[in-house]
């Protein structure tokens, strides 16, 4: 490896392999983790993560474990664990035999937690929520013993005996790790290891009416799985502290390591689960899957692929500071990746009626486009071309402003692939608006030249009315309107952006888009990156989602 190759490693990428080169890794094997709650579905913070875990596990010959944490039995449902594993597998990963849950552990952890009470190491509490507060102290002060913690052992062990059991109401008792209540960390502060909580569990049932708690069940789980670099976040390095007591308890004979980095926060952007889920509860969008969302399946129903966001993560990098990340690096990723797979395809979206009126009557003839330019692999398809045309309505000015290179009275264009036209007149409707452009072509133009090589300063694109295919089109912007949502009022909901959806009906598309499928990658000419929709649309009713715009506009919109 030369000096430029150590230079652009990353900090955790030099740590496993100072921890190769000096034998501190058990086996050699380097064994990574990522443990989401199944409480919701996963979001772009959560794809940094799984690239992280997974790649590091990949470029090193290790595994990287999938661990559901579902000691929350309340919030968890097996909608979202079978989410998180689609959306992981989509992003390009599998955990191959390594899918584990927190609850695979619960009999180890409850025996681990009994002979902490053997050894005096924990008890059982009864303070109140408000007296737990109370006692826990501050920041700057101390906090004080609780009045059971000096209970008996035999006493701690058939209290905790009769939670186990269910002889006593949620929230009456806790079993708390003695540690020192004087701790600077509040972490340390006699944290709590078990609760009760009367809830049916998705794996388990009813079997348990105590469940862990994090910090308790994080750590241990990643040392039964022999985990040896447990990445996290940075708003778990306060964390750290009980990760590394955790682990260190008599019984634990594997020792990981918990390393953070910074977070993913992107701008006009939220992904705190809360704030999501009440967007979907109260219906401000269409779903977890909603295009506007910033979940992994709503991106992937928008029309974003894995391997653009894996580029976008690529750029982002690993770093130990926060910061903010702008959205347009992330659009920019998405049209990166999308010109070099997207096919080109004709889709008129706001309807204008074009007539060649020296085309023959009743003739179609088909023009063959090429698929993708950037690709010549990709071939060529052919459209027809008819008498009657769409195009778009801002293709065509009746009084031409400065500049304007697209049809106007006496004004000829290429129409893409096909010909040269030139209008010649316009219809009206009673109120004067533009209904119609009549045309005349040159029939020598056909491909885009002529004999006399004479050029055209536009092009644009178009459909045959004849062959037409009528879509619903939706146009996607970003969700929120200020980049810090929330930051002005102290209420995100305030900077909702109320059009970052327009709906388009009675779209025009070429009829080749009959056969696309969910999951392709469209470029409709010169209006952007489209997908079919994943659950709106049909064969008999075509649903297009607007990925991205063909270049960033919002700079431009904002300082309108």
């Amino acid at each position: 490896m030369n000096t430029d190759e150590k230079k652009n490693k990353h900090f955790i990428e030099k740590i496993i392999e100072d921890d190769l080169a000096n034998g501190r890794v058990p086996g050699g094997e380097i064994v990574t983790r990522f443990p989401p709650e199944p409480n919701g579905y996963l979001h772009l913070g959560h794809a940094k993560s799984i690239i992280l875990n997974f790649s590091l596990a990949e470029q090193y010959g290790g595994r990287c474990h999938l661990r559901l944490d579902d000691t929350n039995p309340e919030k968890e449902d097996m909608e979202y664990i079978n989410a998180i594993q689609s959306d992981i597998r989509w992003l390009g990963f599998d955990w191959g035999d390594h899918l584990y849950h927190a609850s695979d552990y619960y009999q180890q952890l409850y025996e681990i937690a009994v002979s902490l009470i053997k050894e005096n190491k924990a008890y059982v509490d009864s303070l109140t929520p408000e007296q737990m507060k109370e006692y826990r102290g501050t920041l700057t002060q101390p906090g004080k013993n609780s009045p059971d913690r000096d209970r008996s052992i035999e006493e701690n062990l058939r209290l905790f005996e009769e939670m186990k059991e269910g002889k006593h109401p949620e929230g009456s008792y806790l079993l708390r790790a003695k540690l020192d209540m004087a701790s600077p960390n509040l972490n340390l502060r006699d944290p709590a290891l078990y609760r009760i909580k009367f809830a049916h569990h998705p794996r388990t049932g009813d079997t348990w009416c105590i469940y862990p708690m994090y910090d308790y069940t994080h750590p241990i789980s990643d040392a039964i799985e022999g985990v040896t670099h447990s990445i996290c976040t940075l708003e778990f390095e306060d964390h750290r502290p009980a990760y590394d007591w955790a682990t260190s308890i008599d019984h634990i004979d594997h020792t990981p390591h918990q390393y953070e980095f910074a977070r993913l926060n992107i701008n006009y952007t939220v992904m705190s689960k809360r704030k999501l889920l009440f967007l979907v509860k109260n219906k401000l969008v269409d779903g977890w899957d909603d295009p506007r969302m910033p979940t992994l399946v709503g991106v992937r129903r928008r029309g974003y692929s894995p391997e653009a966001l894996n580029m976008f993560i690529a750029r982002v990098g690993v770093a130990k500071v926060e910061s903010v990340v702008d959205f347009a690096l992330l659009e920019f990723c998405v049209r990166e990746d999308l010109n070099k797979r997207a096919k080109r395809v004709m889709a008129v979206l706001k309807p204008l009626k074009v007539t060649v009126t020296n085309y023959p009557e009743g003739e179609t003839e088909l023009i063959e486009v090429e698929n993708n330019p950037e690709d010549p692999g990709a071939g060529t398809r052919k459209i027809p071309f008819s008498r009657t045309l769409y195009i778009e309505q801002e293709d065509f000015m009746e009084v031409p402003m400065k500049g304007y290179r697209r049809l106007f009275p006496g004004n000829e264009v290429r129409f893409k692939g096909a010909y040269y036209l030139t209008a010649q007149e316009v219809v009206q409707d009673e109120e004067g608006h533009v209904i119609e452009v009549l045309c005349t072509y040159d029939p020598e133009s056909r491909g885009g030249t002529t004999p006399d090589e004479r050029k055209v300063r536009g092009t644009i694109h178009w459909v045959s009315a004849a062959h037409a295919v009528e879509a619903t089109v939706r146009l996607y912007d970003k969700l929120f309107l200020t980049e810090n949502p929330g930051e002005r009022t102290g209420n995100y909901l305030d900077d909702i952006n109320h059009d970052s959806l327009v709906t388009l009906t009675e779209c025009k598309v070429e009829p080749s888009l009959v056969q696309s499928t969910p999951g392709e990658y469209l470029q409709f000419m010169r209006n952007g990156y489209f997908t079919l929709d994943t659950s709106d649309s049909s064969p008999e009713s075509l649903v297009f989602n607007r990925t991205v715009t063909l270049k960033d506009s919002w700079t431009r919109k904002k300082g309108q």
